[in-house]
């Protein structure tokens, strides 16, 4: 055996080996592979063929290649549509690495090659004879190797060349092929194929007795599995880890990963063992499969750290929202428990209010405060209770409900889980879903929340419930109580100019592309958007006419007009149009008959004005405006009243027989009711009797009794922002509702004067334009 040492190209090979003597195609694409091959055509058709050991390398570096390979000749190259390189190579002899070379256009190395020598003693003729007759069993057993390979291989008499050939037919792994490749000793070399080979008949003869055991028992069930049962066999035999077995085992691997209670683990794993055993061609198996892995993602245990910093939450909580106090100061307060007794099971608040007015974003808001994860669902329209609690697994296309769903989005036990639009629920014949919700806002019970899909008890107790509605009278009572109610009535008009400055109109510039720079929004300008462009308790029809106003900018600025726009009172018009809302409805002067009634609606407060007319006739009543019939009755109410006091308020005792009497609420194809508008009613129609006129500043509401007596109402803040809206100064209030002056903003407070009353005597006093003269 001789060696020597030369210089020459080097090309990496992906998933193959080259051993001497053999001659093979290859396909060429890499750069510096197509550099190495025409270096090697240049000078003497000579190239180095070693083998990568990660295949996805594109470019591999010394360390990642195998030391020995081997010294080819470049017989032919052959460029491919394809950009490719189709070349055939010879193998001389095996060489190793001497020293790596990574040049800038390909790779190099200098090599020294181990040439096989020639000689061939009694050992070697032995070791030669029991490989071919190794080689011959194994065909004969593997059917896929033909006979006349085994013919011109029988005529190969140099041992080294022999052991080569016979393992480049073998269906070896890379690195059994590279470690025989590495084996300089010829015995050696011959030894260890021999082994392979041995170890090859071995796995033939066990596959033969697989498929005997399997046709056995082919006699009592389908091909189907005869299949199934052959590839357990061979996986059980061969140790594989592929296919159904592998897949129960990393089923297996994530129900312990999952942390489980022992209960939920136990139900678990007896799923996995029902789907082993299930045929995967069946529906049930894929139901089984699709069961477990919802086991497997919901959180069990997983659940973040809570900040309890008050002052920083207090700084998040103020930074996202202007206003709001009662409910900042309620997060708070759960914080500050929280932090003393680090057990408090997770509130379950409601925050009631119009749209627009941010109950989502405090959400979001609190959340970020507490550094917990935040999750929404939206209960807007949902009519089945499936929907809540999850449909059983024997229905086709069964899923957990919308809780679980929300839970496994969350990716934690505890975190702060929105429930959007409680109050928008409905139901119908499948069943009441807020009587779903009942257990799951229940902090007595929702530690042991039960799903219908997922069949086990769930601990909903860590996470902190908020719902959102927009109409307290909409929910149902089991479930109204449940929860912390907190009333977030709407925004005064200082604070929507805060609000549209700090959040609204940096959030509208960033969206549409513009910077502070080039649109400027004077403090005048957003005053009179609020004021007659919107009308709501909300901000969302101000973002609204904000984004408008960006658009258009955006447009101006485009095209090349302007590179800054300044908006003020002054050119709002050019930007929205026609104001589109009055501003301030108090009459200009007083009225006789019409008086301003403060309701309470859906998306905040609202002014009402009622109006009565009388007309000659015989006492019929008219009621008009699409009134509901609690506000029917209550204007039934307010005349039997105003019949029974004819003389105390000097109005002819027969007027009932003499006019028909009109009482009309403008905006008839809006619906109104509510027992609020009693003493409104009761004052418009002694006006329209007295020919009094009721002062133009006032407001009132109050519910109305047949002896007069004014009884309290809801909504106190939301009518008082509306009044304030509206431009009047003063409000009569019922006296139980003296209490709730503490929680309308101070600005409003300021504006307006409360004057509380227990009867309509002392509203008339009031109301009435000289009365007090």
């Amino acid at each position: 055996m001789t060696d020597k040492e030369i210089i020459v190209p080097l090309l990496p090979l992906r998933g193959l080996l080259v051993y001497p003597t053999m001659v093979l195609h290859l396909d060429v694409g890499r750069d510096k592979s197509v550099q190495a091959l025409e270096k090697a055509m240049v000078e003497d058709h000579l190239i180095f063929l070693t083998t990568q050991q990660d295949v996805s390398l594109d470019e591999p570096g010394e360390e990642d290649l195998f030391k020995m390979g081997t010294l080819t000749k470049v017989k032919q190259m052959l460029k491919l549509p394809n950009g490719t390189i189709r070349v055939l190579v010879e193998g001389l002899n095996r060489a190793e690495v001497v020293e790596f070379y990574d040049y800038e256009t390909h790779y190099g190395a200098k090599i020294k090659i181990y040439e096989d020598s020639d000689e061939k003693d009694a050992e070697h003729q032995a070791l030669m004879r029991t490989l071919l007759d190794y080689f011959e069993q194994y065909i004969k057993m593997s059917k896929k190797i033909t006979g006349e390979t085994f013919t011109s291989t029988s005529d190969i008499e140099e041992p080294g060349r022999l052991a080569d050939i016979i393992a480049s037919h073998l269906p070896l792994k890379l690195k059994e092929k590279q470690e025989v490749l590495e084996t300089i000793d010829m015995k050696k070399r011959l030894s260890r194929v021999i082994e392979i080979i041995n170890n090859e008949k071995e796995v033939l003869f066990l596959e033969k007795k697989i498929g005997q055991r399997v046709k056995r028992s082919m006699e009592r069930t389908q091909k189907e599995y005869y299949l199934r049962e052959q590839m357990k066999a061979i996986q059980k035999e061969l140790g594989d880890k592929e296919g159904k077995t592998g897949e129960i085992e990393v089923l297996n691997e994530k129900i312990e990963e999952a942390d489980m209670p022992e209960h939920i683990k136990a139900a678990a794993l007896k799923e996995l063992d029902r789907y082993e055993k299930v045929p995967s061609s069946s529906a049930e198996s894929s139901v089984i499969r699709n069961y477990i892995e919802w086991l497997i993602a919901l959180p069990w245990s997983k659940a973040t750290k809570d900040d309890l910093n008050i002052h920083k939450a207090e700084r998040i909580l103020n930074r996202d929202h202007h206003g709001l106090e009662k409910v900042k100061e309620r997060v708070l307060e759960y914080l500050a428990v929280q932090q003393l007794t680090n057990s408090l099971k997770g509130p379950i608040l409601c925050l009631v209010g119009p749209p627009g007015v941010g109950k989502t974003s405090l959400a979001k808001s609190i959340a970020s405060s507490m550094n917990r994860n935040f999750v929404r669902i939206s209960l807007g329209g949902v009519r089945d209770e499936s929907e809540i609690r999850g449909h059983r697994r024997t229905y086709v296309g069964a899923m957990p409900g919308r809780i679980i769903q929300g839970m496994k989005k969350a990716g934690t036990i505890n975190p702060v889980f929105l429930l959007d639009e409680v109050d928008k629920m409905s139901n119908d014949f499948r069943g009441d879903p807020s009587a779903a919700m009942l257990e799951v806002l229940d902090p007595e019970q929702n530690h042991n929340f039960s799903d219908h899909y997922i069949e086990e008890t769930y601990d909903l107790s860590k996470v902190m419930f908020i719902a959102t509605a927009n109409n307290l009278g909409s929910i149902p009572g089991p479930l109204r109580d449940r929860m912390e109610i907190i009333s977030i009535a709407g925004y005064t008009e200082i604070e929507k100019l805060h609000i549209a400055k700090d959040h609204l109109l940096p959030r509208q510039l960033e969206s549409h592309g513009l910077l502070k720079t080039q649109l400027q929004i004077r403090e005048e300008a957003l005053t009179k958007i609020i004021r007659y462009y919107t009308r709501e308790a909300g901000v969302r029809s101000l973002e609204r006419q904000l984004a408008g106003i960006c658009r258009k900018t955006a447009k101006i600025i485009v095209s090349g007009d302007k590179k800054r726009v300044v908006i003020s009172d002054r050119n709002v018009e050019e930007f929205l149009g026609k104001t589109m809302f009055h501003y301030g409805q108090a009459e200009v002067e007083n009225q006789v008959g019409v008086a301003n009634g403060l309701a309470y609606t859906s998306v905040g407060g609202d002014t009402l004005q009622i109006e009565v007319s009388l007309s000659p006739g015989k006492g019929k009543l008219i009621l008009t405006g699409k009134l509901g019939d609690v506000m029917k009755e209550s204007a039934q109410a307010a005349f039997s009243y105003v019949r029974s006091k004819t003389e105390k308020l000097h109005i002819d005792t027969d007027f009932h027989e003499k006019y028909d009497i009109h009482i009309h609420v403008p905006e008839g194809a809006v619906p109104k009711d509510g027992p609020s508008a009693g003493i409104t009613i009761a004052t418009a129609l002694i006006s329209a009797l007295t020919n009094r006129p009721i002062r133009k500043e006032v407001g009132m509401t109050g519910e109305i009794t047949l002896r007069g007596r004014v009884l309290p109402i809801g909504g106190l803040k939301e009518k008082s922002l509306a009044a304030h809206r509206a431009g009047l100064t003063k409000i009569i209030i019922p006296q139980n509702n003296e209490k709730d002056i503490d929680d309308i903003p101070e600005s409003v407070r300021k504006a307006l004067t409360f004057v509380p009353v227990s009867h309509v005597d002392e509203v008339l006093e009031h109301a009435l334009a000289g009365a007090d003269e």
